[in-house]
């Protein structure tokens, strides 16, 4: 049985939006979740924090004549049950089905699509001659950012599903879009760069050594190498190449802001993996152990470190996922360690492949048609685009 086949409950079922039940979270409310989706989907990814407890049942367990009531045991009825599903149809029947038995429940509206259109805008703090804006989508850890000097624009790391949200606050700040620009070609989420330049005029750029693993993009594209400047209104974008993520990658460095992409996180370094394989991987961690040690941290201690990802291990500051190279270097041991050590460590604990990454990388590069709706479903999930945390910090 489909979600959409579900009856609608004999009960007025409650709903809460995606964005009230973060607030909860974000103000450290203790929140039940009753996850309703198949096992295999609820532990390839699932809603989480300190003050969350989520209990997975599935719900064509709720669909017996005469359901059993074990299915009930570890759902509690001394506090609110928030029931949600992958698209808000079985969990508002299964809300239903608890509300009669007397449960305070409510269910999470459009589901976990729901809680996947969620995407906030912070400002940094920061000593750039810019309004930096980053952007965060809490059900799989992306960022994205916005740079706006005097009246143009430029968005770093764009996803597809939110091209809309780039222009309207780049115009609320008194700009126009001038430009789009990727960090690497992306293995977790559908690139906005061409959909930006089409639909708004800016100028599609990414990095040389990424359009060289054969980018096919069916506009005209420009090319950010290596020492290069991009200018933004009065301010000026310069281009550093960082390999061992992926060949390509790129940061791009705005002042003391240091967009790193997927090279170096707040938690975590990159994993080197996704794009020639396990076979490639440990030249991949050797070529990022060097773009660390001699180009990254080479940098001023005081470089505020944005990067492409946010992990549950993450903590914000002053609400972004932002961190000083010079503490960095102080707490992560992967920082200190050797090459050897490194490239070891690195190999030792990667998690899982981001979900679908084929289909992903062969849409970024421009190889593959995907609609805006199979785009959407296929970056659904944990970007996985980190190494393990685990023993990554030192005291």
């Amino acid at each position: 049985m489909s979600e959409q086949e579900f009856p609608e409950p004999e009960v007025e079922v409650e709903s809460i939006e995606p964005d009230q039940l973060k607030d909860r979270i974000d103000r450290g409310e203790e929140v039940f979740l009753l996850d309703t989706r198949a096992t295999e989907e609820f532990e390839k990814w699932h809603i989480d924090g300190p003050s969350v407890t989520v209990h997975n049942v599935p719900y064509f367990e709720f669909l017996l004549g005469d359901v059993d009531e074990e299915v009930f045991e570890g759902i509690p009825d001394n506090r609110e049950v928030t029931v949600l599903c992958a698209k808000g149809d079985s969990s508002e029947y299964v809300a239903g089905l608890l509300k009669e038995r007397g449960y305070e429940v409510s269910h999470l509206a459009r589901g976990m699509n729901g809680w996947a259109e969620l995407y906030e805008y912070h400002e940094l703090d920061t000593d750039a001659d810019a309004t930096i804006a980053q952007y965060q989508r809490p059900s799989s850890g992306c960022l994205a950012y916005l740079v706006v000097s005097d009246d143009e624009a430029a968005v770093i790391d764009p996803l597809r599903a939110f091209t809309d949200t780039y222009q309207q606050d780049a115009r609320a700040l008194g700009a126009e879009l001038t430009d789009a620009l990727d960090t690497h070609v992306h293995a977790d989420h559908i690139s906005g760069v061409r959909t930006v330049a089409e639909e708004f005029g800016a100028t599609p750029i990414v990095p040389q050594p990424a359009a060289e693993r054969g980018i096919e993009y069916d506009i005209d594209y420009e090319t950010a190498e290596n020492g290069n400047a991009i200018a933004v209104g009065e301010t000026a974008i310069e281009v550093l190449h960082t390999p061992g993520h992926t060949s390509g990658m790129t940061s791009y460095r705005v002042g003391n802001v240091l967009f790193a992409g997927d090279g170096l996180f707040t938690e975590s370094v990159a994993r080197p993996d996704l794009e020639e394989g396990a076979e490639g991987a440990a030249d991949a961690a050797g070529e990022l152990y060097d773009t660390l040690q001699n180009t990254i941290l080479e940098l001023p201690d005081d470089t505020i470190v944005v990067p492409g990802h946010f992990s549950d291990s993450a903590e914000a500051e002053n609400g972004t996922y932002t961190a000083r190279l010079g503490d960095l270097e102080a707490r992560m041991s992967a920082l200190w360690m050797t090459r050897e050590e490194f490239v070891d460590f690195i190999q030792s604990d990667m998690p899982p492949r981001p979900s679908n990454y084929e289909e992903i990388i062969e849409t970024n590069l421009g190889q593959r048609e995907t609609s805006d709706e199979k785009a959407f479903e296929l970056e659904q999930g944990p970007n996985n685009c980190a190494a393990s945390q685990d023993a990554l910090t030192g005291d």
